[in-house]
C-alpha cells in the first residue's frame, strides 16, 4: 500500500473531516478526498461512513486504523531514538506512574533532574490505568506491581508498605489509639476498597474497617488522602515513602501496615538505547538509593 494514502487516511481517521486532516497535512479538501477514493478503490473496500456531521469509520476502516496507529507509533519510537545525541540529552520522555507516587514522591524529585538535563522535556502521565509500553503509549512506566507485558525491560526499585499517620495536632486532641479497637474512636482517611489501587492497601483497609470505624473520608488516591491528614481531619492510611518529605506525621499503631507492594520501573526493550530513557533510570535509582539510606536507622 501507498505510504502517502496510509498518511493522509490516518490524518481523517483522526480528525473524522476531510477539512480538519487537510488543515493539519497542508493539502485542500478535494486532494485529500482523492487520496481517500484512492485507497478505498485500491482495497475495494469502503474506509468511511460519510453524514453530515463528518466521517465514521467502517469496520475495514477500523482494521486499517489500527495498522496505521501502530505503524505511527513505532515511527515515532524510532524518531526518539535517532534524536538522541551522543553528547546531550534532549527531546520529550513520556513517564506514566500512579496519581500518588507520581505527586508525593516523583514530582517533587524532578528538579535534580532537569538541573541536570536542562533540555528534558518530560511529560509525566499520572493514572491509574496501565498504559502499553509496547504499543508506545508511554516511553517509561513506574508500577506498584511487576509489568506482565512482553518485551519490556524491568527494574524493581523499592518495596513500600501502607501505615497509618496523623498530624500531632489530630493525636492531642483525639488522644493516639493504642490497639486496634481504638480505631472506633477515629476518623479514618483513605481509598474505598473498591477503588483502584494496590491490593495490599484494599486489604489493610477492609481489615481496619472491621473494626467499627465511625466516621471516614473517601479519596480516591493518596494525594487526597495526605491532604486530609494534613488538615487534622483524622487517621490516614498511606505509603510509606511520603515519611521523606512529610517527617512531622506520626506513625500510628506501628504494628499495623500492609504486605509489601513492590516497586518496578520498565521501559520497552527498543528503548534500551535511549539516553533519555537512560538518564531518567539512572536519576531514579540514585533517588532511591538516596531515599533508602535516609530510612535506615
Amino acid at each position: 500500500m501507498d505510504w502517502d494514502k496510509l498518511r493522509i487516511f490516518h490524518a481523517v481517521a483522526e480528525k473524522g473531516s476531510l477539512t480538519h486532516a487537510g488543515d493539519v497535512l497542508h493539502l485542500s479538501q478535494s486532494a485529500v478526498s482523492r487520496q481517500i477514493r484512492a485507497l478505498e478503490e485500491s482495497l475495494n473496500v469502503t474506509l468511511f461512513h460519510r453524514h453530515a456531521r463528518g466521517l465514521i469509520l467502517t469496520e475495514q476502516g477500523e482494521l486499517l486504523f489500527d495498522a496505521t496507529q501502530a505503524m505511527v507509533k513505532r515511527l515515532d519510537a524510532t524518531a526518539a531514538r535517532i534524536r538522541d545525541s551522543e553528547d546531550e540529552v534532549f527531546g520529550e520522555l513520556r513517564v506514566t506512574t500512579t496519581t500518588g507516587f507520581g505527586t508525593l514522591w516523583l514530582a517533587p524529585r524532578l528538579a535534580r533532574l532537569y538541573e541536570r538535563y536542562p533540555s528534558l522535556k518530560i511529560d509525566l502521565m499520572l493514572e491509574e490505568r496501565v498504559l502499553d509500553l509496547p504499543m508506545r503509549e508511554a516511553d517509561v512506566a513506574i508500577r506498584m506491581k511487576e509489568p506482565s507485558q512482553a518485551d519490556l525491560i524491568r527494574k524493581r526499585l523499592m518495596n513500600i508498605k501502607m501505615r497509618l499517620y496523623a498530624t500531632p495536632e489530630y493525636l492531642e486532641e483525639h488522644s493516639t489509639p493504642l490497639t486496634m479497637e481504638d480505631m472506633s474512636q477515629h476518623r479514618l482517611i483513605c481509598q474505598h476498597p473498591g477503588t483502584a489501587q494496590v491490593a495490599a492497601g484494599a486489604l489493610l483497609v477492609a481489615e481496619l474497617m472491621t473494626h467499627d470505624v465511625p466516621s471516614t473520608l473517601h479519596v480516591n488516591q493518596y494525594f487526597g488522602v495526605l491532604q486530609g491528614v494534613l488538615n487534622h481531619l483524622g487517621i490516614g492510611v498511606l505509603p510509606d515513602y511520603i515519611t521523606d518529605d512529610f517527617p512531622r506525621l506520626v506513625r500510628v499503631l506501628p504494628e499495623v501496615e500492609s504486605g509489601e507492594v513492590p516497586v518496578f520501573l520498565a521501559y520497552p526493550e527498543e528503548l534500551r538505547q535511549s539516553k533519555r530513557v537512560g538518564v531518567f533510570r539512572d536519576f531514579v535509582l540514585d533517588e532511591i538509593m538516596t531515599y533508602r539510606k535516609r530510612q535506615q536507622p
